[in-house]
């Protein structure tokens, strides 16, 4: 039977139990403060220092946090700890009496994608498995979750707004969160997960939410959090704590040497990867009040009008990987283009077969008399020689991605481009990311994790869409 008893503390510290883990009690020192602020236990004078370095508060709430946001970064051990501290909850912690029969407690570790997930997951095994006294715990396990008895549950899932609604969660903890999903429309957006979530903790008193990550850029939940929880300020929501530390602090063991070469290859990068510091050479590529204001309600597609002529891009991908192929149909109106109509976006989520849906996508430009199609210069020329196997000319596009969505921006502030009602193409575009490197250079790309399949082809043909009909000709693709 589990001490119900026992602190996180005690259960580092007991040979039988978790004290393997935690031998170099020099590096698990920062660790020790962390746990011991967010359990609110008492604290030696040189951990409450490191809990103001790190907080920007003076002290901590004596009850502990029922809400954290642990900022800290790679290497720090976040991923461990969010797995010890699931481990602990669900082996030291009496939640039968907030469980009606039948009810399952659930701790809930979410993380961006698979791969991840199956991190948290190994450790919370061997956390439990390779201990005696809690391996008789285990009722079952399986790939994604560990039932205990008691009616407890830790599993691990991939961050889905549907997927986590229905569940008793006595204690949710969120992994790398900065890499989720932040377009405000996506389905799987950080903040609607977070959200749907909410609810299934309402009715366990001291249910408890823990994220950590390290940061990214200057938005979403992490960085909303960030800016309203952390240090002393009035009006803060005290028993929200936001814990920023950079990875050398949370592990000593790091090598300086290893963070040293880290920092002389990309100081911008390093800082956030390592020093827990939020990028700021990373801006959003464009407003979504500036989408909104594109997207005409309602219009999902155009059919082709005889008085118009209709331009094509397309952004090829082989199928088997995890990028989409896409097509997007164009016109302009006006004899200087001041109107530029998105017509038709059609998108290909892989696997597929490329023959096959080619064979589609030349099977739509033949609806608008579309004979030549731009894109870019995937794959070197089996796009092109597929195109011309249905009667279509392929042309590799002459300006880089970059370039494409530099030329798109102007016309789509202007206001002179609308668009589908289309949520991928509006997703998309709301989460591009405008980067600056060292040296000045810009690029424009999607997240990390992300896609910008819909929004790259929108793009190349909108910016065509630009074009009168004698520099479409002096081009040669009239």
């Amino acid at each position: 039977m589990a001490d119900f008893d026992a602190t996180i503390l005690d259960a580092i510290e007991i040979p039988g139990l978790w004290k393997p883990w935690f031998r170099r009690t020099d590096t698990w020192g920062p660790w020790r403060a962390f746990l011991k602020s967010f359990f609110g236990l008492p604290m030696m004078e040189p951990e409450l220092a490191l809990f103001r370095e790190c907080t920007g508060r003076q002290q901590p709430e004596g009850d502990g946090y029922n809400e954290c946001w642990l900022i800290c970064g790679r290497r720090a051990g976040k991923s461990f700890m969010l797995a010890l501290i699931a481990c602990y909850l669900a082996n030291f912690k009496d939640w039968t009496e907030y469980l009606v029969p039948g009810e399952v407690g659930t701790i809930m570790v979410i993380a961006r994608d698979r791969k991840q997930a199956r991190t948290i997951f190994r450790y919370c095994r061997a956390l439990l498995t390779l201990v005696p006294a809690l391996k008789q715990r285990v009722v079952r396990a399986t790939a994604e979750e560990i039932e205990l008895e008691g009616d407890i549950v830790i599993e691990v899932m991939t961050a889905s707004y549907a997927g986590v609604r229905g569940y008793t969660v006595i204690a949710l903890l969120l992994d790398e969160l900065a890499f989720w999903e932040t377009a405000v429309d996506a389905p799987d957006a950080d903040n609607e997960v977070i959200e749907a979530l909410r609810p299934a903790m309402a009715t366990i008193p001291n249910a408890r939410m823990l994220v950590a990550s390290s940061p990214y850029a200057r938005k979403g939940a992490l960085w909303d959090a960030y800016r309203q929880h952390w240090g002393e300020r009035e009006g803060a929501n005290l028993p929200t704590l936001v814990w920023k530390a950079p990875s050398w602090v949370m592990n000593p063991s790091l090598p300086q040497s290893f963070l040293d070469r880290q920092y002389q290859r990309d100081p911008v990068s390093a800082a956030a990867e390592y020093g827990a510091e939020f990028r700021t050479d990373i801006a959003s590529f464009v407003s979504r009040e500036v989408v909104d204001a594109a997207v005409v309600p309602g219009r999902y597609e155009l059919p082709r009008l005889a008085e118009f002529f209709y331009m094509a891009f397309v952004d090829p991908s082989g199928g088997s990987g995890s990028d989409s192929m896409t097509l997007a149909i164009a016109h302009y109106e006006g004899e200087q283009a001041e109107r530029r109509i998105l017509d038709c976006v059609r998108e290909w989520v892989p696997p597929f077969s490329p023959d096959e849906v080619t064979r589609e996508a030349a099977a739509v430009l033949g609806l608008y008399d579309i004979s030549s199609v731009r894109g870019d210069r995937y794959g070197g020329d089996w796009v092109g020689e597929k195109f011309r196997e249905h009667g279509v000319q392929y042309e590799p596009a002459d300006k880089f991605k970059n370039d494409l969505y530099r030329e798109f921006l102007a016309p789509l502030n202007s206001g002179r481009v609308e668009l589908l009602d289309h949520p991928r193409l509006v997703s998309q575009l709301c989460a591009l990311e405008r980067r600056t490197a060292r040296g000045g250079r810009e690029s424009i790309d999607h997240p990390p994790n992300g896609h910008d399949d819909v929004a790259n082809a929108a793009a190349g043909v909108l910016t065509l869409a630009g074009m009168s009909r004698s520099q479409l000709s002096w081009r040669g693709m009239l």
